[in-house]
């Protein structure tokens, strides 16, 4: 018995979707040392220290919460490209489908490809309440993602400085 509420692993199409391993950081390093990748989320890119820090809080979430991110692997190539998952950090409204893809792999369909396989397993999860997505409102490609995927923006509201959307998946 795991202990999580939600599988350890999904599939799709192109994408396995696993709990995160310490040598996953230096792939997601090139996520998070990009400035353009981190704009609406963190706010700047980070170190080599600091991406293994958040390597390690998204591995360290699925122990907290019963439930977590995944890292996602290119089944073709077996490349890391980025991570998707259930999130609910103590300061956010709800539980979310988060979604971060390195910007070397942006514009083919990786993020809304895992946020579906995570609505599939949130709904069968989770039935009594969809996640949202939380969206710093001038992020357009992650609007353009939850749309995609089916989700309608519910709310919005200030949260650490900025102005966030609150975008509802479906049942």
């Amino acid at each position: 018995m795991s202990g999580f509420l939600i599988p350890s692993r999904l599939e799709s199409e192109r994408l396995s979707l696993r709990m995160f391993r310490e040598e996953d950081w230096r792939a997601l390093h090139a996520l998070y040392a990009s400035a353009d990748a981190t704009r609406y989320t963190l706010g700047r890119a980070l170190s080599e220290g600091e991406s293994w820090r958040m390597t390690a809080t998204l591995a360290g979430h699925w122990l907290l919460r019963g439930y977590g991110p995944y890292a996602l692997e290119d089944k073709a190539s077996g490349a890391l490209v980025g991570t998707a998952g259930l999130w609910y950090p103590a300061d956010f409204p709800e539980r979310e489908i988060k979604w971060a893809i390195d910007p070397a792999r942006w514009g083919r369909g990786y993020a809304s490809e895992a946020a579906r396989a995570v609505q599939r397993m949130a709904a069968s999860a989770f039935p009594e309440r969809p996640p949202i997505s939380f969206i710093h409102r001038d992020n357009q490609a992650s609007v353009r993602v939850a749309l995609a995927v089916g989700a309608l923006l519910e709310d919005e509201i200030d949260f650490r400085g900025a102005r966030f959307q609150i975008y509802r998946h479906p049942s």
